[in-house]
């Protein structure tokens, strides 16, 4: 089975972060997150993925085939119309078989094999509080009847979190086709949410599948919610002389960390340094730096350099930041 994986975005709200690596390559747990996103459907057996890019995509095709040996097609976005345009744009990529669509910057604990034995294609939901930022599902009898993207005024709690299983994408793709050629557009861009809503009105029967491990990798805060979430489930970390480790965390083994206190959740990616410091709730990035620092909610760039001080850091790559 084939997995359509969209990380075509700029990544705005993860600036300075985003201004050199392309947001699925930010590190989350010890590896990036699409990393954790391509072992997931490995695991449950997909051995061919389309990954559609655009900003910085040269990084991700770098990342990719570098570290996975499984039949990896990459399509170009190179104007970002919305999703249901880069889905399009990956079409020769789809047969008529079953495919799953999944959002590249977010990470779900979901048993894929379970939603994928649908008899109808499904789609992920969450129930929220505020449903206004999210494409909503009205359900009625078990099947979806409406799908809206981000509605002022919503009439379902039902949010689609980024995990659709498509039974027929033949037909997706024509809807999709349908849509782009008469112009339909929502907040200005051809939605997703559109074309399943077409496919809707052709009659295709589209259920939804509930899913309540759904972490977020858009925001500095919620990056680092979904760190102390993976780093629950996968922690790892060798025995350091001089550091005390409360765990969970990770802790990279080309990483150096001298006498240092490092957790409870922080990771410390490949080629760090960790020297004289306190780091917890935090991540270090590749090849950075930290000595004589206390940080907490932090996010430290790949090569920055922190020196001396205790603050809350969101700070970018090859950037240098001294106290005294």
């Amino acid at each position: 089975m084939r997995a359509i994986i969209p990380v075509a975005g700029v990544g705005s709200r993860l600036r300075p972060h985003t201004y050199t690596v392309p947001k699925v390559l930010l590190n989350v747990a010890g590896k990036p997150i699409i990393g954790h996103i391509m072992d997931k459907i490995i695991a449950e057996g997909f051995d061919s993925a389309t990954i559609i890019v655009g900003y910085l995509g040269d990084l991700i095709k770098e990342y990719i085939t570098a570290h996975y040996s499984i039949k990896v097609d990459f399509v170009e976005q190179e104007e970002r119309l919305g999703l249901g345009h880069a889905i399009f744009l990956s079409r020769h990529t789809i047969s008529k078989d079953p495919i799953l669509i999944i959002l590249g910057d977010t990470v779900f604990d979901v048993n894929l094999g379970s939603m994928i034995k649908s008899e109808y294609s499904t789609i992920g939901v969450k129930e929220v509080p505020d449903p206004r930022r999210f494409g909503v599902a009205e359900v009625k009898d078990g099947f979806i009847t409406k799908l809206v993207e981000k509605p002022e005024n919503p009439t379902s709690n039902l949010a689609i979190v980024g995990l659709y299983y498509i039974k027929h994408p033949d037909v997706l793709i024509d809807c999709l086709k349908e849509n782009i050629k008469r112009d339909v557009r929502t907040k200005n861009e051809y939605q997703l949410t559109d074309g399943l809503q077409a496919m809707i009105e052709r009659g295709e029967k589209l259920t939804t599948f509930s899913i309540e491990g759904w972490y977020d990798c858009g925001k500095p805060e919620t990056l680092l919610d979904t760190n102390r979430h993976l780093l629950n489930e996968t922690q790892t970390h060798g025995v350091h002389d001089g550091v005390v480790v409360i765990p969970p965390v990770f802790i990279a083994p080309t990483a150096k960390v001298e006498r240092s206190v490092i957790g409870p959740f922080a990771t410390i990616a490949d080629g760090a340094t960790v020297i004289d410091s306190i780091v917890r709730n935090s991540i270090v990035s590749e090849e950075a730096t930290v000595e004589r620092a206390l940080l907490d909610d932090s996010i430290i760039g790949t090569n920055a350099r922190i020196t001396g001080g205790f603050k809350r850091i969101n700070i970018g790559d090859s950037s240098e930041l001294e106290y005294y």
